[in-house]
């Protein structure tokens, strides 16, 4: 049974949460759509909760936000050294969307807001053969970005890209690190929402585009599961 602490790091609109729950309550449904006996403990930054120790913890799931890992808040350095603790301890840790890019750049990769513009909607990613993680070729699932990893750290190996998103998974040598750019656990009512919030920041084309990609099939099942068995140790299956 995977205990799993989630690090809350940014907040769903308030006019959304009733209706989509928050960051946490998405992955917990996630994770418990593969490990019904899961339990979860949330550790929000937001709501002022000191991070734990990550050596006394069984693994660590970093949520997505609407800061940017560059942007100098005074709780990113803090939480950089979390994740540079944890990661020497290799204790089992995952980091999604701002998670991805926080764990990067504390590692020593780069991110920045790409000159590609926004990601949104359904993205399609190719998967690196025999990672040991995510089978099959190729997931489609739902991204909400425009930072990305520019240049993974030294010990960081891609295990999904995309023309767009080059650097959209990252498996780290210490065998106990994923993170992956796009949001397994946003259902496609949320995915929506995140199109809808980009309406007038993002090219019309391009919220028109995302919002149809959606009618499209998603793997949200497939990256959620890998993401709930490497939280909890296990390995991989063959779908």
């Amino acid at each position: 049974m995977a205990r799993i602490t989630i690090i809350e790091t940014g907040l769903v609109p308030s006019e959304y949460r009733e209706r989509h729950g928050s960051f946490p309550d998405m992955f917990e449904r996630m994770v418990r759509a593969e490990d019904p006996a899961a339990t979860v403990e949330i550790v929000s930054i937001p709501n002022g909760d000191a991070l734990p120790d990550p050596s006394k913890l069984e693994a660590v799931l970093i949520t997505g936000a609407a800061a940017g890992v560059y942007d100098g808040l005074d709780w990113i350095a803090p939480l950089e050294d979390f994740v540079r603790a944890a990661y020497a301890n290799k204790t089992p840790m995952v980091g999604v969307c701002f998670g991805h890019q926080l764990i990067a750049q504390a590692l020593g990769g780069t991110v920045r807001k790409s000159e590609k513009g926004w990601s949104i909607g359904r993205h399609v990613y190719q998967v690196l053969p025999e990672n040991g993680v995510i089978g099959g070729e190729a997931v489609a699932i739902a991204a909400s970005h425009q930072d990305q990893v520019i240049e993974p750290p030294s010990d960081a190996l891609t295990i999904l890209s995309s023309d767009f998103t080059p650097h959209a998974g990252l498996l780290y040598a210490n065998g106990a690190t994923l993170t992956v750019q796009p949001h397994p656990e946003f259902d496609v009512d949320f995915a929506q929402v995140c199109c809808d919030l980009r309406d007038g920041k993002a090219p019309e084309d391009v919220v028109a585009k995302a919002r149809q990609s959606l009618a499209e099939p998603m793997d949200n099942a497939k990256l959620g599961g890998a993401i709930t068995r490497f939280l909890a140790r296990k390995s991989i299956s063959s779908s």
